[in-house]
Formats: C-alpha cells, structure tokens, sequence
C-alpha cells in the first residue's frame, strides 16, 4: 500500500513539475504585450511584361548577279568522219589467249545477205581464194601454232548493201567460246583475229 501511495506521490509531483514549466514558457519577455515583430523590408516587385514571341518576315537578301566566267573550252580539232568511208580500214578483231591445240571458226553475212565475198588467210597462207557469204554458217579448222596464230578475212567485194559485212566465231578444241564478234569493212580491207597458243 506505502508503495503505491509513494508512486501517485511521484505522479502528482510529475504533473505540477510540467505544469509549471509550461506556465514558465509563456512567461518570457518577448511573448508579452510590449513585444513588436521586425516588419520586413519593403521590395518593390519587377515583373516583366510577357510578350508574345511572333516570326517576323525573313530577312531577304537582295540578289546581286555575278558574271559567268568566260568558256575557253577547246573543242578538239580531229578528222571529220564521213560516214561512208568509216570502214575502209582494217579492223581488229582482238588478240585472245588459249592453250587450245585447235580452233574451230565459223561464220556467216552479218546484216542483210547481199552477196559479200572473202578471201580468208591463216598465219598469212590463203586457206579459200572466195568464199560467197550466205545466212548459214561456214566452218573451217585451224590447228594452233605455239604462239601467235593470225586469222585475216579480205573483202573482196562489198556486195549490194556496203560495207563487206559478216559475224563470226571462234571456239576451242573443247567448244568453248573463243571470240565471237562482227567485221563491217570495205573492198581490200582486212578484218584481223590474232590466237595466242600458251
């Protein structure tokens, strides 16, 4: 019993002590009527006006024209080619490399078959003094020389239609394509292939 009246005791004792501070607290000088708060400085406020931001026109600069440079282009000064003429010349008909023992050529008018004739040579030896060149093909042999093999077919005329005109083709002992091209020459030209047997 002494136990729990000395615990109230201290409760009640508890109590007042808060009590008391709290009155304590309120008490203070700068809480009474006589106390005036710092008012603050007065500031005037700069607000800046909002405007709108609108594109103006673009700005155009005006257009001065320069002078256009002067055209010392040369144009070269060569032959004038008369169409007529373009094929009274020798023609090459390409060097071509192949291990090939033989070579088989055959050939044929190119255009319009109009009565073309040739003479045709190998490695400068005449192989047919004239050939009549029709729509079908023709074919000879050649058996390759080591080295360089020379096929020549002259115009001997330029038929009704000029120029001497023809196709051909050159194939391998195996079939395979050599050469395959056309000659457009006139009377006593020659239309040139050259083999290289490796």
């Amino acid at each position: 019993m002494m136990n729990n009246n000395k615990i109230f005791l201290n409760q009640i004792f508890l109590f007042l002590f808060l009590l008391g501070m709290i009155f304590n607290g309120y008490s203070q000088e700068e809480f009474s009527t006589k106390f005036k708060a710092i008012p603050p400085k007065a500031k005037d406020l700069k607000v800046k006006p909002v405007v709108p931001s609108i594109p103006g026109p673009p700005k155009v600069l005006p257009y001065f024209a320069t002078a256009i440079p002067e055209n010392n282009f040369k144009v070269p000064k060569s032959n004038v080619i008369v169409a007529s003429e373009a094929y009274r010349r020798n023609q090459d008909l390409g060097v071509y490399k192949t291990s090939s023992k033989t070579a088989r050529v055959q050939y044929r008018d190119g255009a319009y078959v109009d009565g073309d004739r040739i003479r045709i040579y190998v490695n400068y030896k005449v192989i047919d003094y004239d050939v009549l060149l029709d729509g079908n093909f023709k074919v000879f042999d050649v058996k390759l020389e080591k080295g360089t093999n020379r096929i020549d077919f002259e115009a001997l005329n330029e038929g009704f239609a000029p120029p001497n005109t023809a196709e051909f083709q050159v194939y391998d002992d195996k079939g395979k394509l050599i050469s395959s091209s056309q000659w457009n020459i006139g009377i006593g030209y020659m239309a040139t292939i050259i083999i290289n047997k490796e």
